[in-house]
């Protein structure tokens, strides 16, 4: 992931949607978004974004960002990181998805999803998870739109230290999509 702005590549079918590599420039938007996710309570534990792109991209595989055109400011972002550093597994990562609330309706969510899953089959991942809080109706809604399926429910999982839920023990739903 470099440090320059990449020409987005128009999105099929959609051609005010692009999709295009994050990249170091694009942090403060992709932390912004993040910490609009984090704020409600029902996106992550992330009481807030990692301090600086070093940090937030050393977590990940890959993040794609979403813009209306090549000029336009980022809308969302994916990205994707393994879930174990044993090569067995080099092909399983979790995911993670953030649409700018003021892009909310708009079909940022889809089309980010269907980037991310795309990128990860050029990739040779073969297994994509998600962990979603059962209250968060519309990433459930999204992941089953795609084809995810309900894996499990970890109970009283973790403690929430943020947001309206702070101190609530929550539950979390793990979702998986084989490629």
């Amino acid at each position: 992931m470099d440090a320059h702005p990449a020409e987005c590549r128009p999105a099929e079918g959609r051609p005010t949607l692009t999709v295009r590599d994050a990249t170091a420039g694009d942090w403060p938007r992709i932390r912004d978004i993040y910490a609009a996710g984090i704020e409600p309570g029902d996106a992550t534990f992330e009481s807030a974004p990692p301090p600086t792109w070093e940090a937030f991209a050393a977590r990940k595989e890959f993040v794609l960002v979403a813009c209306e055109d090549a000029d336009s400011r980022v809308l969302g972002w994916a990205g994707a990181g393994r879930v174990s550093a044993r090569e067995v597994y080099r092909g399983v990562v979790e995911h993670s998805l953030y649409v700018d609330p003021a892009a909310g309706g708009r079909g940022v969510g889809t089309f980010l999803m269907g980037a991310l899953l795309d990128e990860s089959r050029n990739r040779g991942i073969w297994t994509v998870q998600a962990t979603v809080f059962p209250e968060n109706a519309a990433s459930l809604a999204l992941h089953r739109k795609f084809g995810f399926r309900e894996v499990g429910r970890r109970e009283r999982i973790a403690l929430m230290g943020h947001g309206p839920l702070a101190g609530t023990w929550r539950d979390t739903v793990l979702l998986e999509l084989r490629l």
